[in-house]
């Protein structure tokens, strides 16, 4: 008995963990979201293109507790100012799951 609902516990927590929102992801499941949604155009990894490097966004907003929701914000909405006067465009049509993933990956990153 204790097996079986060690099992469905198990089972749960998978079910739940596949869900959340900020899945975590690792560098090649990364960069694939980068290229698949555009990113890629303008961001690195580690170096500034159009836009800022990824490890300087998350040195950037290290220890911001807002800095989730309000950067997902920001890639959805678009914006300018932050990082110089080249604005980034709004990114409407990305799933908002890839955005949530990718910005939860770019505050994991260290240089």
């Amino acid at each position: 008995m204790k097996k079986h609902a060690a099992l469905v516990s198990l089972a749960g927590l998978a079910l739940f963990s596949a869900g959340a929102a900020h899945a975590a992801l690792d560098n090649t499941q990364a960069e694939a979201l980068m290229k698949k949604d555009g990113c890629a155009a303008c961001h690195s990894i580690d170096k500034k293109i159009v836009g800022p490097a990824y490890v300087d966004v998350a040195a950037k907003y290290k220890g911001d507790k807002n800095a989730q929701a309000m950067l997902a914000k920001k890639v959805k909405e678009g914006g300018v100012g932050v990082w110089g006067q080249i604005p980034m465009p709004p990114n409407s049509a990305v799933p908002q799951a890839d955005i949530d993933n990718l910005v939860a990956w770019i505050l994991t990153l260290k240089k």
